[in-house]
């Protein structure tokens, strides 16, 4: 029994050419009626026709349908007409899920590759990460991973070999400083990279840079900030200057923390109802500047504008992106991803900065060559005045 139920799916599966045609037909008719018509409309029922065609009638059987529906919905999305909305292929949207979780699989070392012939010269390590487990420290350079070579053109290999999957090895070749060799080995493992980092400038002000608003961002700032506050910093610069935003909830938090009692996020969703977010009164005592330029994006442009609006905190730089909707990514059944724009958002008075952006209450553009809250930074140094005025 069990036999013939097998060769009789066995049958079933080899339809000739012709009634794979008329199957195709049979279904793309009983797409083409009832509820299909009224939750597709034409144009979507057209493409769920086309995807069953090439699927059972195209000649090209060994055709790569995946390919061709990311093709597709890589044109798609584009062609709403909304440049914050976006396709994710599976690879794609695996990278972004990881990224947005301010996590990584590696062994902890950041590098320069352009700095030394010999290999990757060790610029930092993660305390307590793989390598600094291991014994790497700044100023090594590697010069090989797993006997690979690094150096020279080689260098352009390093990222690769040296990451891996978690749980994984890799023996990492170093030249020390005092000229020696030697061989370590790194248990590759994932690390979290921490959104803000803080230092304290002249005059006691506190500059946190904030990188973005993925998961723990809001964590990672308060932690900075609270540090330079028992540091005594009597001021506070906020640098969101290149930061492509993220959760709105990590953004409201840090809202929350630093302003006072108030609105401070109102969000427009296509269903639903408006929601405005309030901060509490407890909130960080000090002066505040802001730092913003053309890619201050999303979360990282209504924290500006909001401790503008709040508190009257002074921008510096150059006028932002101007975006204005939320998306939500939606995983699709292939492995990639939808990203669509479904709410409109604006400051806690309802100020918009869709297409408009945010214009600096000190505009300036950065020096060529400087390092962003380094040397040469001149839209640092122009906040930092702010504070003596």
């Amino acid at each position: 029994m069990e036999e013939q139920a097998v060769q009789t799916v066995k049958k079933r599966r080899k339809l000739p050419g012709w009634a794979k045609i008329v199957l195709t037909v049979v279904l793309t008719l009983l797409l083409s009626t009832g509820l299909w018509v009224l939750a597709l409309g034409s144009g979507g029922l057209s493409m769920v026709e086309t995807y069953l065609l090439a699927r059972f009638a195209f000649v090209e059987t060994n055709a790569d349908l995946d390919t061709a529906v990311d093709s597709a919905l890589g044109a798609f999305i584009p062609a709403l007409g909304d440049r914050w909305s976006y396709y994710l292929t599976e690879e794609q949207y695996h990278q972004v899920m990881t990224d947005r979780a301010n996590s990584y699989v590696g062994v902890g070392v950041t590098v320069l590759s352009n700095e030394r012939e010999e290999g990757l010269l060790v610029q930092s390590v993660v305390a307590d990460g793989p390598a600094d487990q291991a014994g790497v420290v700044p100023g090594d350079v590697i010069t090989a991973a797993d006997g690979t070579s690094l150096a020279g053109d080689d260098r352009e290999k390093g990222t690769e070999l040296i990451t891996g999957p978690a749980g994984t090895q890799v023996t990492l070749t170093l030249l020390r400083a005092d000229g020696s060799t030697l061989d370590v080995t790194c248990t590759r493992a994932t690390l979290h990279s921490p959104s803000a980092s803080g230092k304290m400038l002249e005059g006691d002000i506190g500059y946190v840079y904030l990188a973005n608003f993925h998961s723990g961002a809001a964590d990672s700032f308060i932690r900075e900030v609270d540090s330079l506050v028992s540091q005594g910093a009597r001021g506070l610069i906020i640098d969101v200057r290149n930061d492509g935003g993220g959760y709105v909830d990590e953004l409201t938090e840090i809202l929350d923390y630093l302003l006072p009692k108030g609105p401070v996020f109102t969000m427009k969703p296509r269903w639903g109802f408006e929601s405005v977010s309030q901060s509490d009164e407890d909130c960080v005592d000090l002066p505040m500047a802001v730092l913003v330029n053309a890619s201050t994006y999303s979360a990282a442009e209504l924290l500006a504008g909001q401790l503008r609006e709040s508190v009257d905190a002074p921008i510096v730089g150059e006028l932002t992106s101007g975006k204005g909707y939320a998306q939500v990514t939606f995983p699709l059944p292939n492995g990639g991803g939808v990203g669509l724009s479904t709410s409109a958002y604006c400051t806690g008075g309802g100020h918009s900065l869709i297409g408009e952006g945010l214009t600096p209450d000190v505009e300036l553009e950065l020096n060529e060559g400087a390092v962003l809250g380094g040397e040469g930074d001149n839209q640092l140094d122009a906040a930092l005045a702010l504070f003596d005025q």
